[in-house]
């Protein structure tokens, strides 16, 4: 029965909890930087989250943001139940928003390691 959170303290979810938080925020400035218009931030659904939803030219990209100790451990964390999560999500949101019907949608990661240092993975993942 145990979740992802077991053997966890409350400190130690906290600490996480602004960690993931601290890295959204940054990796929204890095995305705006690039010239992205960030159109919602932690977007909640009955079926999941997306940390961010951006848009540039005619793309609309669900974003992901992993901070994790390393890219590798960063990426291994967004298992296939998350990117079913975040793709139930963002049918939901594009229904919410049908002038994106016209647009390209894609699923991106930002994956933050230790310091500052951040890497926009386009197309991290494919939903069928």
């Amino acid at each position: 029965m145990g979740g992802r959170n077991q053997g966890r303290n409350r400190s130690d979810r906290r600490k996480a909890y602004r960690l993931g938080l601290s890295a959204e925020g940054r990796a929204a400035f890095f995305l705006r930087l690039k010239g992205w218009r960030i159109l919602a931030r932690r977007y909640k659904a009955a079926t999941g989250e997306i940390d961010i939803v951006a848009f540039k030219g005619d793309t609309v990209a669900f974003v992901e943001v992993k901070a994790r100790a390393s890219r590798d451990a960063a990426l291994l964390a967004i298992t296939p139940a998350a990117q079913r999560r975040i793709a139930s999500a963002a049918r939901i949101w594009q229904a919410e928003n049908p002038w994106s019907s016209g647009c390209t949608l894609r699923f991106d990661a930002i994956l933050a390691g230790r310091g500052f240092r951040l890497s926009h993975l386009q197309n991290a993942f494919e939903v069928p």
